[in-house]
């Protein structure tokens, strides 16, 4: 069950990179967003995914999830994850979003603490592009968030996250982190 309204996204239209397995594309979906599915056969050529995104416009949004490049982790897919980001971040702000009349919003996603090896540093570096890109793209009303889901984040709550975000009541977040599934420390007793 939803906890947006219907037909929130409706209007809107949103590059998915790295989401072709998961729920999102049909959560986004059914907020009435219009979604394209970015390939990492499309993403492997630089000016051919600016195109790609050009002929998409006006794109309101990517949504870029680093989680399946990183996989079961380690250094290699570290660098393939956060390279397939920065590409299709690249490719949908210079292909449609760079010049237009609206607002874009980049989201990312990066994989769950457990997910393997230097999982920390693919959030880490996700946050990091999010916030560096916030500042060299403000002037193109670009805004960006990276999203860290926890071991136990449901699709359900990533979907409604990502759905907020680009909404236009998710316009004014830009430049940092969401951390999903945090659990406060118990309290220390003072006796």
């Amino acid at each position: 069950m939803s906890a947006l309204r219907a037909g929130l996204l409706a209007g809107r239209a949103v590059a998915l990179a790295g989401t072709g397995s998961s729920s999102l594309p049909m959560a986004l979906r059914a907020l009435g967003a219009e979604t394209h599915a970015l390939s990492d056969g499309v993403l492997a050529d630089e000016d051919g995914a600016a195109a790609w995104a050009a002929a998409r416009a006006p794109l309101t949004a990517a949504v870029i999830d680093a989680a399946p490049a990183f996989g079961a982790g380690g250094a290699v897919p570290l660098r393939g994850a956060l390279e397939c980001a920065w590409r299709a971040a690249r490719a949908a702000a210079t292909g449609a979003m760079i010049g237009a009349d609206a607002p874009g919003k980049l989201v990312f996603i990066g994989p769950p603490p457990a997910a393997g090896p230097y999982a920390a540093a693919a959030r880490d570096g996700l946050e990091n592009l999010a916030r560096t890109l916030s500042v060299e793209w403000a002037r193109y009303a670009i805004t960006t968030a990276a999203i860290a889901p926890g071991d136990a984040t449901t699709a359900e709550e990533l979907g409604q996250l990502v759905g907020f975000l680009v909404s236009p009541a998710g316009a004014f977040i830009s430049g940092c982190r969401l951390d999903l599934g945090l659990v406060a420390a118990p309290a220390v007793s003072r006796t």
